[in-house]
C-alpha cells in the first residue's frame, strides 16, 4: 500500500475507533478518557429493540430504573419484526367472542393448547427441556383468559370484532387446533400493538430512565466471576436504509456497556436459511432446497450461540414454526422476502405432483400436519388451486404492509374491502405475483402451472377429474368429503360466513372464474425453541440453575420458558408470547435491581 493511502487508511481507522470511544463515553454520561473504569451504564441493558425488549424496558422505566436498549439496526427498525406483522393476538372468553356467539374458557383453550403443543419431554422433570416451557404456557394461558386484553385495551389498542380461526383442526378435541376461533386481529396490525410501548418508551427516555444504542452489534456477553456485567462488541457503520431492509454490516469501532442486569431480547433464527437447516427436525426428513423468508435478514439468531456461550442452555432447538402457504412478494423488502396466506377451507390443496392431500391438508386446518405431508410428497411445494370467487372473500395476507386498511385503523374501510370484489393487495398478486397462474379451463391453467415449475409432473386429464369430483361431492347434503365439511363447518360460525368463506359452490363454475392456481413454498418464521427460563425471565444453564445477571425474552426464550408452545402454535400467540415474557421478566428484572 502507497504511503499516502496507508495514512489515510490509518486517519479512518482512528477517526471511526475514536468516535465509537466517544459514543460509548457520552452513554456512560462522561467524556473523553475520563470514561474508562468500571462504572455502570445502566441498571439493565436490553439487547434488542423488538416488541418484547421495548415491554421489558417499560416495566423497567416504570418502576424507576434506568435502561440502555442496545440493537444493531437503526432506530428506524424499532419494534422489530412485530411491525410486519397482523397483529393477531389469542384471547380466551373475549368481548369479541361473546358478540360472534362463541363459547370459550379457561379450561377448554388449556386443553386445546396441551394436545396441541405435545410436550413431550418429561414435562414433570425439573431439568428437561419442557419443564420450564409447560409452565410457562400454564401461565400464560391464565393471562389470555384474565388481564391481558384488559392491560392491552387499557393502553388504547383495540380489536377487529370478527374473530379469526386458525389453526382450527378438524373438529376432534383430541386432535391439535382450536376448537373455537381465538385469534383477534389488532386494529393497526402490528404496528398497533407495538404503538403504546414505543410511547411508554419515548416518554421514558425524555424522563432520562431509558437510553438507546443504534448500530451496535453484541458479539459477546461479559461475565466477572460467574455473573453477567454487560456486553461488549461491534459499531456498525450509520445506516439510514429503509425499515426492514438489509443493512450494512460495516464495522467502524468497538464497544462496551456495563450494567448489572442483561435482557437478551433478540428474537429468533428465521432470517438465516443455514440456521433454519442446521435445527431443521430429523422427524421432517430433509430441510427443503428452497424456502421463502418470513422476517427481515437481522433475524439472525446470533444472540442465542452467544448466550450459549456465556452459559445459558438453549432446548427444543429442533421445534420451529414455518408456513406452508408462502407465496414469494412482488415487491419484495427484505432478501428472499415471502408473505404467508391465511386462506379459509374452499381452496384445493395439490401436492406438486397434482395429487390432493388428505386430511390435515385443508387450509387452516393445521401448518404442522400440512408440512410433514409435504415433506412426505418427495416434493419441496404444493399448490393451491381455486377460482376468483373463493379468492375475494377467503384469502388474507399476513402483514401490516399487506392490509393498509387495518394498519391505518379504517375498519369500516377493511370490513367492506371483505365483502367486495378481490381486495387490492391480494389482486396484485394475482397481477405480479411469481407464484400464481391463471385459466380459462384446467388445460390451460395445467399448462400455465408445469411451465410455472419447468416441469411435466402435473396432468390436465387428472386434476379436472379431481376437482370435479369434489364439486360433484359439494351438491350433497352429507358428503363425507372432508373439504366439503370443512367448508360447512366454517360456515356455520357467523364470522366466518359472514367475511372469511365462500357460499359453496362447484370450483368449475365459469360463472365463479377464472381458474387460479399457486405455487405453494415453505416459508421460514418463527423459533419454537429457545433459551430456557425459569418463571422470573432468568436465563439457566445446563445445570438448571440461573446465570446471576442473565435474562431472556420473546422469541430468544421460545416465547417463555425455551418453547411454551411445544410443538405447535395455536396462532395469535407470538405477539403475545412477546408482551408475557416481556412484561413478567421487565417486572421480575426491576424486583432484582
Amino acid at each position: 500500500m502507497p504511503d499516502a493511502q496507508q495514512k489515510t487508511a490509518t486517519r479512518r481507522q482512528m477517526i471511526t475507533g475514536g468516535a465509537a470511544a466517544l459514543t460509548a463515553a457520552m452513554l456512560a454520561g462522561k467524556a473523553g478518557p475520563a470514561a474508562a473504569g468500571p462504572s455502570q451504564h445502566a441498571d439493565a441493558i436490553v439487547v434488542g429493540h423488538g416488541l418484547s425488549g421495548l415491554v421489558a424496558a417499560c416495566e423497567l422505566a416504570d418502576a424507576g430504573k434506568k435502561v440502555l436498549i442496545v440493537d444493531q439496526e437503526s432506530g428506524k427498525n424499532l419494534g422489530g419484526q412485530a411491525h410486519w406483522s397482523l397483529g393477531g393476538l389469542f384471547f380466551i372468553d373475549s368481548p369479541e367472542q361473546r358478540l360472534m356467539g362463541i363459547q370459550d374458557s379457561h379450561d377448554r383453550a388449556h386443553r386445546d393448547w396441551m394436545t396441541t403443543a405435545g410436550f413431550d419431554r418429561e414435562p414433570a422433570r425439573r431439568g428437561s427441556e419442557d419443564y420450564w416451557a409447560r409452565r410457562w404456557a400454564e401461565r400464560y394461558l391464565e393471562f389470555a383468559a384474565g388481564e391481558k386484553r384488559s392491560w392491552l385495551a387499557g393502553m388504547g389498542v383495540f380489536w377487529v370484532p370478527v374473530v379469526g380461526w386458525a389453526e382450527r383442526g378438524n373438529g376432534d378435541p383430541r386432535k391439535p387446533g382450536n376448537s373455537v376461533p381465538r385469534f383477534h386481529m389488532t386494529l393497526g396490525t402490528g404496528p398497533g400493538v407495538v404503538e403504546p410501548f414505543e410511547r411508554r418508551i419515548r416518554e421514558a427516555q425524555k424522563a432520562g430512565r431509558v437510553r438507546f444504542a443504534f448500530r451496535r452489534r453484541v458479539d459477546e456477553i461479559v461475565t466477572t466471576g460467574g455473573t453477567v456485567t454487560g456486553v461488549r462488541g461491534t459499531v456498525l457503520a450509520p445506516s439510514s436504509i429503509a425499515r426492514g431492509r438489509a443493512s450494512s454490516r460495516e464495522a467502524v469501532g468497538d464497544f462496551e456497556f456495563r450494567a448489572p442486569l442483561v435482557i437478551v431480547a433478540s428474537g429468533g433464527i428465521g432470517g438465516d436459511q443455514s440456521l433454519v437447516r442446521q435445527n431443521w427436525p430429523s422427524r421432517l426428513g430433509t430441510a427443503p432446497g428452497f424456502m421463502v423468508t418470513g422476517v427481515p435478514a437481522h433475524v439472525d439468531g446470533r444472540m442465542l450461540a452467544i448466550t450459549e456461550r456465556a452459559g445459558g442452555r438453549l432446548v427444543n432447538r429442533d421445534r420451529m414454526w414455518h408456513y406452508t402457504e408462502g407465496i414469494r412478494n412482488h415487491s419484495s423488502i427484505w432478501p428472499g422476502h415471502g408473505i404467508r396466506v391465511l386462506a379459509a377451507p374452499s381452496s384445493m390443496w395439490f401436492d406438486a405432483a397434482g395429487r390432493r392431500f388428505p386430511t390435515p391438508g385443508i387450509p387452516s386446518f393445521d401448518t404442522l400436519g400440512t408440512l410433514e405431508l409435504i415433506q412426505r410428497s418427495g416434493h419441496e411445494y404444493s399448490w393451491f388451486v381455486l377460482n376468483e370467487k373463493i379468492i375475494e372473500k377467503e384469502f388474507v395476507l399476513s402483514g401490516s404492509e399487506q392490509n393498509p386498511e387495518l394498519t391505518a385503523k379504517n375498519l369500516p374501510l377493511y370490513l367492506l374491502n371483505r365483502t367486495k370484489g378481490v381486495p387490492a393487495p391480494v389482486q396484485a398478486f394475482v397481477d405480479r405475483g411469481p407464484d400464481f397462474v391463471t385459466g380459462r379451463n384446467v388445460a390451460e391453467l395445467t399448462a400455465k402451472m408445469n411451465r410455472l415449475t419447468g416441469t411435466g409432473l402435473l396432468d390436465a386429464a387428472d386434476l379436472k377429474k379431481q376437482i370435479a369430483r369434489r364439486d360433484d361431492e359439494s351438491r350433497k347434503p352429507h358428503s363425507a368429503d372432508p373439504g366439503i365439511a370443512a367448508i360447512k363447518r366454517s360456515h356455520a360460525y357467523m364470522g366466518d360466513n359472514l367475511f372469511r368463506t365462500a357460499p359453496m359452490h362447484p370450483i368449475l363454475d365459469p360463472a365463479a372464474g377464472p381458474l387460479i392456481a399457486i405455487k405453494m413454498n415453505i416459508l421460514t418464521r418463527k423459533t419454537l425453541g429457545g433459551l430456557q427460563t425459569d418463571l422470573s425471565g432468568r436465563v439457566l444453564g445446563d445445570d438448571g440453575a440461573p446465570i446471576p445477571g442473565l435474562l431472556a425474552v420473546g422469541e430468544a426464550a421460545g416465547f417463555g420458558g425455551g418453547g411454551l408452545h411445544g410443538y405447535r402454535a395455536l396462532e395469535g400467540t407470538f405477539l403475545g408470547g412477546c408482551l408475557f415474557t416481556g412484561r413478567q421478566t421487565g417486572r421480575a428484572a426491576a424486583r432484582m435491581l
